[in-house]
């Protein structure tokens, strides 16, 4: 049927079949593709090998090793093109710059961030301070500061503290350093806000050794007051904080001075200069210098008093006689 009815709607166009070619339906719809067909294509050969080629190595020889790639030179920019950016070394700070070998021997170090906000940045280890005939002062042990309280240190060094020895007949050598940078609290106080210590922005003076052996302790009442004055006044004015003897009993063997920000430029100096202790009695008399008069001796009785006495004192001497024993009653 279906056939048929393909014959009756089919379009007058194709011509009848002949006698030597028979119609097929084949003709009409094209020729049946079957399930399964595996459509093949023309896969391009590879092009021959080139005479300059290298000879491949046999299977079982040693791979050769690799020849190290070049690296590629940045190409030239043209006109009008950027020159890609390239990596920016660190920035070095102005304070850094500044404090040169010259003035002190302080290498950077890595930057601190401890817990609780300890820490810091553009720090150096201070071992000495430069003098400006080259002479140097060392710290003892090296601190560990910020730049900038390193340049403070060497700044009062090289002027106050020169000046002050020069009076004294002699030269700085060693700055005894009692503390710099430590992760802690105010007064070491569990749980205190934190110190200037923590941020290495704090250094603590113990003395101030010269080349004469001398040791000019800051805090010792036997050095003369007035050059105990003379470093309050100069770091007074130069450190927005002093403390010393007087202020607490945390600091009566010791100077703190350090760098604390705080509004309006608060200054903080708390440091009593005592007057030296008083001289103590000894504990035996003085030796009686020679060019003393001869002491009075106390004159002696006459012998005649002396002999009429003598007696007198010998019976008083006497034991008293024993009594005779009494005999007892049965």
């Amino acid at each position: 049927m279906v056939t048929a009815t393909a014959l009756v709607f089919m379009p007058a166009g194709p011509a009848p079949a002949t006698a030597s070619k028979p119609f097929r339906l084949d003709d009409l719809f094209g020729p049946p593709r079957k399930r399964g067909t595996v459509h093949t294509a023309k896969v391009p050969l590879p092009r021959p090998r080139p005479a300059e080629a290298p000879q491949a190595a046999p299977d079982n020889a040693k791979a050769a090793p690799a020849a190290p790639e070049k690296t590629a030179e940045p190409a030239t920019p043209k006109a009008g093109e950027s020159r890609p950016s390239e990596a920016k070394p660190p920035e070095i700070s102005a304070c850094r710059q500044a404090l040169t070998e010259e003035i002190a021997i302080a290498p950077s170090i890595p930057d601190i961030h401890g817990p609780g906000g300890c820490g810091g940045e553009d720090l150096v280890k201070l071992e000495a301070i430069v003098l400006p005939d080259k002479r140097r002062v060392a710290l003892t042990p090296p601190a560990t500061l910020r730049c900038s309280m390193a340049s403070a240190i060497a700044d009062w060094v090289r002027t106050d503290v020169v000046s002050l020895t020069e009076s004294l007949g002699s030269e700085p050598v060693v700055l005894d350093n009692f503390d710099s940078y430590e992760c802690r609290g105010f007064n070491r106080v569990p749980g205190a806000h934190l110190s200037e210590h923590g941020h290495a922005n704090a250094l603590d003076v113990r003395a101030i050794k010269l080349a004469n052996g001398q040791s000019l302790g800051l805090t010792d009442r036997t050095i003369p007051r007035d050059v105990r004055e003379r470093v309050l006044h100069s770091v007074c004015t130069r450190f927005m904080t002093v403390l010393g003897p007087g202020s607490d009993w945390y600091h009566e063997d010791h100077i703190h001075l350090d760098l604390m920000e705080r509004r309006n430029n608060y200054r903080i100096c708390q440091w009593n200069v005592w007057d030296p202790l008083p001289n103590v009695a000894p504990l035996m008399p003085a030796a009686r210098p020679d060019e003393a008069p001869p002491r009075e001796v106390a004159g002696k009785a006459s012998p005649d008093k002396e002999d009429a006495d003598e007696p007198k004192a010998r019976e008083e001497d006497k034991p008293a006689p024993a009594k005779p024993a009494t005999k007892k009653r049965r």
